[in-house]
């Protein structure tokens, strides 16, 4: 009786847990520590006559994961027709809003319910956000009928801003509810959002911020030996993949790679303090560089946006 019990605890506990996790898939979260699993019961073996060991089962390999493209033309994805893939939806915020409650991210953008995000924003899980080198990424979304009847099939464009720690799917946008209820014919907004999770398309396409320039948001906490610099709104690929510093204090006039923070945040340590203007040289995704000559001037200050002349072509 006493293994009896103990199994049928172990198998409550296995259903919380699973029940747990379904419940934590949606959102977009900031790291966690993993959860502990729950070790299984030490069971007694019956003294007669004795049972043969259970054969433990070795799971199959992780599959590989195919990148949905980098580069701003919309036939970099790889499989589906048309350059569309497969993917899953969520939602997560207010149902008219940006996500995050702060309108913010992972990818360290601000005010992304504001022109030119527009709310239009999704969490990616990895092989979209990329260790957060995906950020500033944009993909065109549809649902179509046989996912939601609710759903239009109509593309719309979101970009990646926040990072999904719990993805349901090989790819899975966690929408913002702005954004989920995009992809509805009209009037049936809130109709596809009580679906909750739905099956849905994307593909990568180029990124259009017109009338805007490449921009550098100098985060709060810079000073001359330690600069961390936002930067925003590349046309094309919209993701950034390096920067490197030039600076008026550099004798030599030579670049200096920056390194990858967080999210779209580059930063550089120095011991020799850093003296403007600063000179900018961003590279995207796809190998294109551009350079943002003295964007920042010699009197920068720390939470201050200084916007370049440049931009990449589209």
């Amino acid at each position: 009786m006493a293994a009896t019990s103990s199994s049928s605890s172990y198998a409550v506990a296995v259903v919380l847990i699973c029940l747990l996790a379904a419940d934590g898939s949606c959102g977009c979260p900031g790291p966690t520590p993993a959860p502990t699993p729950i070790p299984a019961p030490t069971l007694t073996p019956p003294p007669a006559p004795a049972s043969p060991s259970p054969v433990p089962v070795t799971p199959p390999p992780a599959p590989v994961t195919p990148s949905p493209g980098s580069g701003s033309g919309s036939g970099s994805t790889n499989g589906s027709s048309g350059g569309w893939l497969d993917a899953r939806a969520t939602w997560y915020g207010a149902p008219d809003g940006a996500g995050p409650d702060d309108n913010g991210g992972a990818c360290g953008f601000k005010n992304v319910n504001l022109p030119p995000f527009n709310a239009m924003t999704s969490c990616g899980n990895e092989p979209l956000f990329k260790d957060g080198k995906g950020c500033g990424s944009c993909y065109q979304i549809r649902c179509v009928g046989k996912a939601h009847p609710a759903c239009s099939g109509v593309p719309e464009t979101v970009i990646i801003t926040d990072m999904n720690y719990y993805p349901v799917a090989r790819y899975h946008f966690d929408l913002s509810g702005t954004a989920f209820g995009a992809m509805a014919k009209d009037g049936r907004n809130d109709e596809l959002r009580h679906a909750g999770i739905i099956d849905m398309q994307f593909k990568r396409v180029p990124c259009q911020y017109p009338g805007l320039s490449v921009t550098f948001h100098v985060e709060k906490g810079s000073n001359p030996n330690y600069l961390a610099i936002l930067v925003e709104y590349g046309n094309g690929d919209g993701d950034v993949a390096q920067v490197d510093l030039m600076d008026g204090g550099e004798p030599t006039g030579a670049w200096r790679p920056m390194r990858h923070s967080w999210g779209s945040i580059w930063r550089l340590d120095t011991r020799r303090p850093l003296r403007g203007p600063f000179s900018l040289r961003v590279t995207n995704g796809s190998g294109r560089s551009l350079v943002a000559d003295q964007v920042i001037p010699a009197d920068w200050q720390a939470d201050a946006v200084y916007s370049s002349d440049v931009q990449f072509d589209d």
